[in-house]
């Protein structure tokens, strides 16, 4: 057994973030709904080990009669507690404190002081004042504040606007901090993060994917035992990785399905097949449905309309493939932990569900089969960490993320096979471009220093010049984001050069395009996809 920490989730929007840096530190942690009760709480320390609990930020004002609490005996395990943001107010409410609103919000960077050179914080600064002080660099996104420390804390920390920004009660091993540790624009906020999980809560740090592939084998035997399992190959990182995690397990046992909706990447089905069937001995059934997704999109605009559409289709596809495996009695997904997080937040109303995911969708209920779901617990990451330890390339494991409606959303409104493949060219040619074209500052390529790149199609016809002739065709944009977290993101700054050569090579290669544009618009306010 690992130890672990335990997230409860007040709705924040980056809950997930503090988890990401705790799993980062190697040590396995849960997050869970913070309405759970002192039973449920006791039941999930009598194992030994749970280390610690860390509380999330939250939307709500902890002074509002509806508001979400702690469950008490958190307080009463005797394990460290770390409250962040509304975490650390409904601590100070819950055990005695004040929290007010404050006359003046603060969002966004902050530089808070260090007081009394408590366990959590000693030795970690940014910068010292001339006067002596340690000084943190964060990011603050708060309106109310703790006006009254509860009996037995201490300051921790400090702004201008909000006297106290952090307390600690040292004796129970209890801190809280109005800053967010967890997101990036915090400077040392995974020297804390560490500092609380690894030396304050003691806990071991033996979450480690070479280690798991073992683990998870034996898990999935046991679960599995001489029973056949189905899993819905998609050729996207988190499916991959279960089929290859799975067919480690129990081999033969396993027969993935592939459903080629007509919406994927240049060659991908062939790629596909060639590593799992070919490469990897894994079964494979490769099912072209491209011509029904297309006939059920045809006249479809709406976004939300056309990913049900691809959603349900997929789920009809794999059901007559799944009826024809009569022996088959489970059903494999690559359903990962901000799935699990997401569908749960949702149930509960803690948190907003942007979008959904068909891998989590009617599956299991309307084929009558066991879930198998091997990646649950872990995060993105942690998926191309295990894949790259199973052996399964770097290129592939590493890809930039593809959304399971494929091309059906980059394709703005209706989908057409002409839209697709003309989408499908100017998106290799960007992507071949962009792993070709090394950054001398750091020796990696284009594709490497960004997080997604793609086209999109614009359904739209501009006039243009080719030789001695006036065209009418259709313009593509170019898009490539960098981000840590994917909830916030910039453009890239691509060289000039790169995509000089990129349009001249589309305008050239692709013909029924000419027009070329580049998307230099930052998550918020836009998002990474177009649809």
């Amino acid at each position: 057994m690992h130890d672990k920490i335990l997230i409860l989730d007040f709705g924040s929007q980056v809950t997930q973030l503090i988890a990401r840096r705790v799993r980062e530190a190697h040590v396995y942690c849960e997050v869970h709904p913070c309405d759970v009760t002192d039973d449920w709480v006791r039941d999930y320390a009598r194992d030994g080990h749970l280390k610690g609990v860390i509380l999330s930020g939250s939307h709500a004002s902890v002074y509002e009669e509806s508001t979400d609490r702690a469950p008490q005996v958190v307080f009463e395990l005797g394990v460290p507690v770390l409250g962040i943001c509304y975490g650390m107010q409904t601590m100070a409410t819950q055990l005695g404190g004040k929290v007010e609103g404050g006359h003046k919000r603060e969002f966004g960077y902050a530089e808070v002081r260090a007081h009394g050179h408590t366990a959590l914080l000693k030795d970690i600064a940014d910068f010292t004042t001339p006067e002596g002080h340690g000084m943190l660099k964060v990011w603050m996104s708060h309106g109310d504040k703790v006006t009254e420390l509860p009996p037995g804390f201490k300051l921790m920390a400090s702004t201008p606007s909000c006297p106290i920004a952090g307390m600690a009660d040292e004796a129970r091993r209890f801190y809280g901090v109005q800053f967010h540790p967890e997101v990036t624009h915090t400077v040392k906020g995974r020297d804390i993060l560490n500092r609380f999980v690894l030396q304050i809560c003691g806990a071991k740090p033996d979450w480690v994917m070479g280690d798991y592939i073992s683990e998870a084998v034996q898990k999935i035997r046991e679960q599995v035992g001489d029973e056949e399992v189905i899993l819905g190959l998609s050729g996207g990182v988190d499916s991959s990785v279960a089929a290859a995690l799975i067919h480690r397990a129990i081999g033969d046992q396993l027969t993935c399905v592939f459903v080629d909706h007509g919406l994927l990447r240049l060659n991908e089905g062939q790629m596909v097949m060639d590593m799992f069937a070919r490469n990897l001995g894994v079964k494979v059934v490769h099912v072209d449905a491209s011509e029904q997704f297309t006939g059920h999109l045809k006249g479809v605009a709406d976004p939300e309309a056309k990913r049900k559409i691809i959603g349900r289709e997929f789920v009809e596809v794999f059901q007559a493939e799944a009826r024809k495996l009569t022996r088959a009695k489970w059903l494999a997904q690559g359903t990962i932990y901000p799935d699990v997080i997401e569908s749960a937040g949702a149930k509960t109303g803690k948190a907003t569900t942007i979008k959904s995911h068909h891998n989590v969708g009617g599956l299991p209920e309307t084929l009558g089969l066991k879930l198998l779901e091997p990646l649950r617990e872990l995060f993105k990451d942690e998926v191309r960490e295990l894949g790259v330890a199973l052996g399964l390339p770097h290129e592939m494991v590493y890809r930039h993320p593809f959304p399971g409606p494929g091309l059906g959303v980059r394709i703005l409104g209706e989908v057409k096979r002409e839209y697709a493949d003309l989408l499908r060219r100017a998106d290799a040619i960007f992507i071949e471009e962009l792993r070709n074209t090394v950054d001398p500052a750091t020796g990696k390529s284009w594709y490497d220093l960004t997080s997604q790149a793609f086209a999109v199609f614009l359904p739209v016809k501009s006039v243009g010049v080719m030789g001695d002739g006036r065209t009418y065709d259709y313009v593509v944009a170019l898009r490539a984001v960098q981000t840590s977290d994917f909830m916030t993101a910039d453009w890239a700054e691509l060289p000039y050069s790169l995509l000089k050569k990129v349009s001249s090579r589309i305008i050239n290669e692709v013909r029924g395009i000419n027009r070329v544009t580049y998307d230099v618009s930052s998550k918020p306010p836009a998002t990474i996809e177009w649809e």
